[in-house]
């Protein structure tokens, strides 16, 4: 029998997204009967020799400390261990001439928590019923957002324009500032930036004016940059992380090598951190202190930040590198298939403009030839209206090894020409 949910135990009990996939994904692995399969649906970061260096040489200096019994058998504060805390604040007032104090900063356990936190403490219904809404200005963005609002509803999210150079077979997205609706009844916004799944990077003054369009209405603009400089730094165009009043700049530090230990730092005025920090305590009282305290060392050594510009972020660049190339030396070009610009992030996104089929069939018929991607129908959470490009597209995780990478996209060309074939195309 199963067990008796109420409304909140039923949703939360559901997997939305790239989850209900992954379910899929890993059946298919599992029943392949000797079949080999080129993996590239997961957003799991590769372990990099430095990088892992890099904590076991922080483990190592924590052992040998003092602190070490302080950090991992005691409890801490919910707002954060204060070494990390510090070190954040020194880093970034020298680095981008801020003025943090330690109220300006929370460590949760994962930027997927903080973001639970904070679409539950500003969206959804007010204490006199109102409903405020979650914003996101431009979709598609990361799936993780459709699972963590309580009152799903209040989710909503934005068509972009996009940019189409025909010639190149590539193509940007871009807020639709004619469409995007901010306004008193909005209760935060969220985005990534660059952006899970399409890499897609948000311009200075692009970000800037979403932050003015809610800065009359006193609510946070929530900036995701899991991928951003100044770590794990996975931009591969120049970007400078924008902080102001009503900006909460929110970051992880598993693509800079520690998803294990669910380390998310909040950046913000300390009326926001406040809110989080107190839901924080009711919810998990705090982060994993040891995660904290590495890579507080981390972060002192000065190492975190070099290791992320001379070892990240150039290794997955060479990975798109090796991706688009293989994609233009087998795409057949007169067909018409558009490739994001490759700004950053792990992935790479790829639009097949008419396809004649859905992306789960187009999914379903790639599995057959031994490759696995992501349907990219799962990766527009708040857009309600239907949009056929919402199911022409595919996010390819950047996690294979070079030959893999280009097996793929071989295999990949293939069976986008034989699905062309089943309808006319229109370029």
């Amino acid at each position: 029998m199963n067990p008796a949910l109420t409304q909140i135990g039923a949703q939360m009990s559901n997997l939305t997204g790239v989850r209900a996939i992954m379910k899929d994904i890993i059946e298919t692995l599992r029943g392949g009967a000797g079949q080999q399969f080129i993996n590239l649906s997961a957003g799991n970061p590769l372990i990099l020799p430095e990088v892992e260096q890099l904590w076991r040489d922080c483990t190592a200096q924590l052992l040998a400390s003092p602190e070490y019994g302080e950090v991992v058998c005691r409890y801490g504060s919910s707002q954060g261990y204060a070494p990390l805390i510090e070190a954040i604040a020194n880093d970034f007032n020298k680095r981008y001439g801020l003025n943090l104090s330690d109220r300006n900063i929370l460590i949760t356990p994962g930027s997927q928590t903080l973001y639970f936190y904070a679409v539950n403490s500003f969206g959804g219904y007010t204490p006199s019923g109102e409903l405020k809404q979650i914003v996101l200005p431009l979709s598609p963005d990361y799936t993780g957002y459709g699972g963590i609002c309580l009152v799903p509803k209040a989710l909503i999210a934005y068509k972009p324009t996009l940019d189409i150079d025909e010639a190149a077979h590539r193509f940007k997205y871009r807020p639709d500032f004619s469409q995007l609706s901010i306004t008193e009844n909005t209760g935060c916004v969220l985005f990534s930036r660059p952006c899970n799944p399409t890499g897609n990077v948000l311009t200075d003054d692009e970000v800037k004016k979403i932050a003015a369009l809610a800065a009359p209405y006193n609510l946070p603009v929530l900036i995701d940059s899991a991928y951003a400089p100044p770590f794990p730094a996975l931009n591969f165009t120049e970007m400078t992380p924008v902080f102001g009043d009503n900006i909460l700049h929110c970051m992880s530090l598993s693509k800079a090598g520690l998803p294990g230990e669910r380390i998310g730092i909040a950046i913000g005025d300390e009326k926001w951190i406040e809110v989080l920090e107190c839901f924080q305590a009711n919810m998990s009282l705090h982060s994993s202190r040891y995660g904290q305290a590495i890579a507080a060392l981390a972060i002192n050594s000065g190492r975190l930040v070099e290791i992320s510009h001379t070892v990240i972020r150039p290794f997955y660049q060479n990975k798109f590198t090796v991706l688009e190339t293989s994609l233009e030396q087998a795409m057949p070009k007169d067909l018409p298939w558009f490739l994001h610009r490759g700004e950053g992030a792990i992935f790479a996104w790829l639009w097949l403009q008419d396809l004649p089929i859905s992306d789960w069939e187009f999914y379903q018929q790639l599995k057959q030839v031994g490759v696995i991607i992501v349907p990219g129908s799962t990766f527009f959470p708040g857009l309600e209206e239907e949009w056929a490009h919402k199911h022409q597209c595919f996010r390819i995780s950047l996690t294979g090894s070079d030959e893999e990478i280009a097996t793929a996209m071989q295999r990949l060309a293939k069976v986008t020409e034989e699905a062309y074939k089943c309808a006319p195309v229109t370029a």
